[in-house]
């Protein structure tokens, strides 16, 4: 894994901040270093992705299932698919106001950042992860010439040659495409 700079920033906030958000694009390694965040910190900590239907299951009660992790850092990769957890998030965190209750993942939308700014005012603060940096990754001419080639997406970055790097951005972009406009069949070129 690559040490992201944002890390230590995420940690302190955590010591100061009853949630701390983790915002940014898809692919850009929030998951990844919210476990790594997870593997270094000292407390207990509980990781949901609510994108697994057992994860989200269990928040089928959510006052009942977060009540009882009072004293635990409680991880919500996705948050942006269960909107309706902000307002309880932020009674929870009044009921018990301690640093590193809740490290919340999502897309940097403006409609997550409104919904948790509403009901988490005061109680939460925001970082957005960008792609890898020069910082990040190192300053020798091989590395400058495979971030400049390949970008800082971590799987085009580390995808080991240009023509798998180039096989990831062509995926991941047809798809965000396609996302941004469903209605629109968009012919892109083979990339041979």
């Amino acid at each position: 894994m690559i040490n992201r700079n944002l890390q230590k920033t995420i940690i302190h906030s955590l010591s100061q901040f009853p949630v701390v958000g983790i915002l940014g694009s898809r692919q850009v390694g929030k998951t990844t270093l919210a476990k790594e965040i997870q593997k270094t910190i000292d407390i207990p900590s509980l990781y949901l992705d609510l994108e697994l239907p057992s994860d989200l299951n269990k928040l089928q009660d959510p006052e009942l299932y977060l009540g009882q992790y009072k004293d635990t850092l409680v991880i919500i990769d996705e948050i942006q698919l269960k909107p309706d957890l902000f307002p309880l998030l932020r009674a929870l965190v009044d009921l018990n106001r301690r640093p590193g209750r809740y490290l919340i993942l999502g897309s940097a939308s403006k409609n997550l950042i409104r919904q948790s700014s509403e009901s988490l005012a005061g109680r939460i603060i925001y970082h957005e992860l960008m792609p890898f940096t020069l910082k990040e990754v190192g300053a020798d001419k091989d590395t400058i010439d495979n971030l400049w080639l390949n970008g800082g997406f971590p799987d085009s970055f580390l995808a080991g040659d240009i023509d798998s790097s180039l096989t990831w951005r062509h995926a991941f972009t047809k798809h965000i495409w396609k996302e941004i406009f469903p209605n629109w069949e968009f012919a892109f070129l083979p990339l041979n």
